[in-house]
């Protein structure tokens, strides 16, 4: 950029130092040296984020590649399922689709399980054959079921 050298440097100090004076010019030069610094850290942000986006483009180009590959893919791969169960189909009517199965299978059925409550390893017809407790009680609801019973006359 600039070819400063020491002889150059020198120059400019004394020339800075007839001008400015020797009061005012310690302040004069700590002001030019933080304006300096902010200027390089300014122009260093910039180069990040112009070379953070040159990746994010190269990114995305490589994304967008590996999805027409794979989609590419997908295609022949349905196209070869459905070149296979036309070959091997035995009663001579034609497929419904190339991405409908022959055989039905059942559809999927969610166990009916409740996520948010814990479950023991214990099975419940364990705890119910031996007296373990399974729900909790509240302190009145114990009270009422350990009290003992009036004996009426």
């Amino acid at each position: 950029m600039f070819d400063l050298g020491i002889s150059k440097m020198a120059l400019i100090g004394v020339v800075a130092l007839i001008v400015i004076g020797p009061e005012k010019l310690p302040k004069v030069a700590r002001t030019v040296g933080t304006l300096l610094g902010k200027a390089q850290r300014y122009v260093n942000d910039v180069k990040a984020e112009v070379n953070r986006s040159m990746e994010l483009d190269e990114l995305r180009k490589m994304k967008d590649t590996v999805q027409t590959s794979a989609r590419e893919f997908e295609q022949s791969i349905h196209a070869g399922v459905g070149d296979f169960e036309k070959q091997f189909r035995t009663d001579g009517t034609p497929a419904e689709s190339a991405y409908e199965p022959a055989v039905s299978y059942p559809s999927y059925r969610h166990p009916r399980k409740n996520w948010r409550l814990k479950q023991g390893a214990t099975p419940h017809w364990y705890k119910a054959r031996n007296g373990v407790r399974t729900r909790a009680l509240s302190g009145a609801a114990r009270v009422a079921r350990f009290r003992p019973h009036k004996i009426s006359q």
